[in-house]
């Protein structure tokens, strides 16, 4: 099978009914994307899937054949920072930082849609992306920052 993930073709040898999430740790080696529940309820594990966010622990890799997966990896560089990934940075977000990598991949989507979120859009976009460590004021602030809006 074929997955294109972070702009590169990778030809697989996989059960197709083997979730993307282990797929990209074991056999791609891209250990930013994390497993915390195993059941698509904490976020750990967000990726973009043809840039909207996805569990990647519930996604058949057999069934993404085609579809241009994004991971953390592949968000930004160390040189050139997605602007979420600055503005973590910036705002000191990260306490334990395992939850980080699907906190940051779902506020990208965000505001791919809401350039000038909300915040009732931050709480409902975010809502399902669990923290263990409780950051979500700095979490708050961060997309704010990032949509140039960390006044609002």
């Amino acid at each position: 099978m074929k997955l294109t993930v972070n702009g590169i073709s990778h030809e697989l040898d996989v059960e197709p009914d083997m979730p993307l999430l282990w797929v990209l740790r074991d056999e791609l080696g891209l250990k930013g994307t994390k497993y915390g529940c195993g059941i698509a309820a904490c976020g750990a594990c967000t990726v973009h899937l043809d840039g909207v966010a996805a569990r990647s622990c519930q996604l058949p890799v057999g069934d993404l054949e085609g579809a241009e997966i994004t991971t953390i990896e592949g968000l930004g560089t160390p040189e050139a920072p997605h602007p979420v990934q600055q503005a973590w940075i910036d705002e000191q977000v990260a306490q334990c930082g395992y939850c980080q990598s699907g906190q940051i991949m779902q506020a990208a989507d965000l505001l791919s849609y809401s350039p000038e979120p909300t915040d009732e859009e931050i709480a409902d976009a975010m809502s399902g992306n669990l923290c263990r460590c409780a950051t979500y004021p700095r979490i708050r602030a961060a997309i704010r920052r990032a949509a140039g809006s960390e006044g609002a």
